[in-house]
């Protein structure tokens, strides 16, 4: 800390150049690597939900199984994209590589940054800022694994087969699929940072329990809302299943603050 204070200011700036300079060269790393795989992510990860054979679909087919449906199955379901542009393809292979170089790299960006910032810190703020790094980022793929194992494929499965008229077949684009299919893992990974973001307005005194249990009903009804919005299906299970974790966020969110917001500060 000492070591920083003693820094000029154009020590400063050629030591956070360095660390701009170590973020991008993270990013290009595994951009390449993942720009090479991409064939295999492609087909194995991020096309998976076009097929019947995805888990989710077939845990469904188990389930109505079980309650004697025995007519149920995801086994003809599939998705076929067409591309409609003659770069298209080129581009979002391009794109997604960074994009998901980004997402992957994200953590040791952070830390990259965080290195150069702690020494400034305070020790209690060092150990407030370190919790919240670790929550945050587990939050923020548990957000992304829930939009991709559940409320994508829900999505697809149901938005790929609805119809206004007969006369109009779905033909799905590629541009189309991968939009929708980022937008959603990003919205959710976002999301799901919501208790974290209440941590620390609690920390600041500007939140407590109360809160959340004072507007508990209106946030059950809000939530099915977002729910039915997320997944327009008249299937109550399939509601339920995007209402759960977004009502367990909501608890979260609350269990993590104090009973009462502390007492501001006497002014001097």
């Amino acid at each position: 800390m000492s070591d920083n204070k003693e820094m000029t200011f154009w020590e400063h700036l050629d030591a956070f150049r360095a660390v701009l300079f170590r973020m991008g060269a993270t990013i290009l790393v595994a951009a390449v690597a993942i720009f090479i795989a991409m064939p295999r992510i492609f087909d194995s990860v991020i096309l998976a939900p076009c097929h019947g054979s995805f888990p989710l679909y077939t845990a469904f087919d188990r389930l109505a199984a079980l309650g004697g449906d025995t007519a149920a199955t995801s086994a003809d379901f599939h998705v076929s994209l067409i591309n409609t542009q003659l770069a298209s393809q080129f581009f979002i292979h391009l794109s997604l590589s960074c994009q998901l170089a980004v997402i992957v790299t994200f953590p040791l960006l952070v830390y990259i940054l965080w290195c150069f910032v702690a020494p400034a810190l305070y020790p209690r703020e060092r150990r407030n800022a370190g919790a919240a790094f670790v929550a945050g980022n587990a939050l923020f793929f548990l957000g992304m694994a829930v939009a991709y194992w559940l409320i994508f494929p829900l999505t697809l499965r149901f938005l790929a087969g609805y119809q206004l008229s007969a006369d109009i077949p779905n033909t799905i684009t590629l541009d189309s699929y991968i939009d929708n299919f980022m937008s959603m893992l990003l919205i959710m990974g976002i999301t799901f940072e919501i208790p974290v973001l209440t941590w620390a307005l609690g920390r600041i005194g500007l939140l407590d329990r109360s809160f959340f249990s004072r507007f508990r009903r209106h946030a059950i009804v809000a939530l099915v809302i977002a729910a039915a919005v997320i997944t327009p299906t008249s299937d109550p299970f399939t509601l339920l299943a995007v209402f759960l974790p977004l009502y367990l966020l909501w608890e979260l969110s609350g269990y993590l603050l104090p009973r009462r917001s502390p007492s501001p500060l006497p002014s001097t």
